[in-house]
């Protein structure tokens, strides 16, 4: 355990410095391809779908079994390596269709970056360390992509669209240069006998007890309560499932919100007369929104397991997207993207903290988790621009099938919910 923890800052490091790179250049990629090609909000939406939605819900879960096989070194090395090679070609490139692929291509790579993060922070932890390093890794990410969203509008006005490119080259060659200077460390500080296996060298080496077994220790007591205690932890474990399975749920249609929103912030700031980089200030609230969700869940944990507090933020998700893209004023845009972040915050935080406290293959859970993601990130922009292709009369025809797409998941989620009970 001690090994792991003196790597953990090191973690936390390559996990914000990603998330400043990844979020400067997805979140106003759109920027770029508007300005650059001519994309409005129909082009933009399906291009989310493609790169971000579908080939992130594919290769995320493959690449958190890639993880939990190879490594989880080997993963972050493959990430880094791969995003590194499509940042290069985004600056040599000149045409839509190049750069739609390097999208595709950082996508890709990203992929293997998020999933094996997850696991990296939260493997060999008890429940009350597992609540503190999730709470730490959400802080941190969800910290670096506000600072990212809210500059990357200036930068991009004061340093031009190559910037979009060579800012997170640079940033990609130090995560991979510390990736290997962690590896080092690890094998350092692994027992031998785990650098002969080809388990991740971050993997316990005794089984830590979840959220629900805290307190059920064994110890010598009678036979009927040794099989009450089992009978309890068996009713836990199913409960703590089916919150897994409602997250799980509820976290696409999350990142069905989110992604609908990126790609069409270019067209609000358009409506609303804002520049590039008045955008990236006005449209960034949401970010700080969900960093103050993040730290409020992380010191209380009053709301694990407790699905009024999981409804509460679908329903405040739903109100408050329509309210975001269609706002009248500066004033409604801030407003509701304050309750919007809020609301984003804690269903991320139940889909990330669930499958971490309910799987031991956290490498694994995590691919399947950020999958999770990236079919939210697919059906949302692929309806939007369906909508905006068949009833193109209607400039918030995306908004309207978008907001019905997510009264289908609130109606999911309580179906799950009743089923349980």
């Amino acid at each position: 355990m001690f090994h792991r923890r003196q790597l953990k800052p090191g973690y936390f490091v390559l996990e914000g410095l990603n998330s400043f790179a990844t979020v400067y250049f997805f979140y106003y990629f759109y920027f770029f391809m508007h300005e650059a090609y001519g994309f409005g909000n129909r082009a933009n939406l399906l291009l989310a779908a493609i790169t971000v939605g579908a080939i992130y819900a594919v290769v995320a879960w493959q690449a958190g079994k890639f993880a939990e096989r190879f490594g989880y070194f080997n993963a972050l090395k493959v990430g880094f390596a791969v995003m590194i090679i499509a940042a290069a070609l985004g600056l040599a490139v000149h045409s839509a269709a190049g750069h739609i692929f390097v999208m595709a291509i950082m996508v890709a790579g990203m992929c293997f970056t998020w999933p094996t993060l997850e696991a990296l922070t939260s493997e060999g932890e008890s429940a009350a360390g597992l609540q503190r390093m999730v709470g730490i890794y959400n802080v941190v990410w969800a910290g670096t992509a506000a600072v990212a969203y809210f500059t990357g509008g200036a930068m991009l006005e004061k340093l031009g669209f190559r910037s979009l490119f060579y800012i997170p080259l640079a940033v990609e060659l130090c995560q991979l240069g510390l990736t290997l200077w962690l590896e080092s460390k690890a094998r350092q500080l692994a027992p031998a006998s785990s650098l002969s296996s080809n388990r991740p060298l971050s993997e316990p080496t005794l089984e830590q007890p979840s959220a629900f077994m805290v307190g059920t220790a064994v110890r010598l007591a009678p036979a009927e309560t040794i099989t009450i205690e089992k009978r309890k932890t068996k009713n836990e474990n199913t409960k703590a499932k089916g919150f897994l399975r409602m997250a799980w749920l509820a976290n696409p249609f999350a990142y069905i919100a989110i992604t609908t929103l990126i790609a069409v912030i270019p067209g609000v700031a358009q409506r609303l007369k804002l520049s590039t980089m008045l955008a990236g200030f006005c449209c960034s609230v949401w970010c700080f929104s969900r960093l103050g969700a993040f730290l409020a869940l992380w010191l209380w944990s009053g709301w694990h397991y407790r699905f009024r507090w999981l409804l509460a933020s679908f329903v405040a998700l739903i109100a408050t997207f329509a309210a975001t893209v269609m706002a009248p004023n500066l004033a409604v845009l801030v407003l509701a993207q304050i309750v919007f972040g809020a609301a984003i915050g804690l269903i991320y935080y139940s889909s990330l903290f669930y499958s971490m406290d309910v799987s031991d293959a956290k490498g694994e859970h995590g691919g399947v988790h950020e999958a999770a993601i990236g079919v939210g990130n697919f059906a949302g922009p692929a309806v939007g621009a369906a909508s905006l292709y068949f009833m193109p009369q209607y400039s918030n025809s995306s908004t309207f099938a978008v907001s019905l797409l997510l009264l289908l998941g609130l109606g999911g989620l309580l179906i799950t919910w009743w089923k349980q009970e």
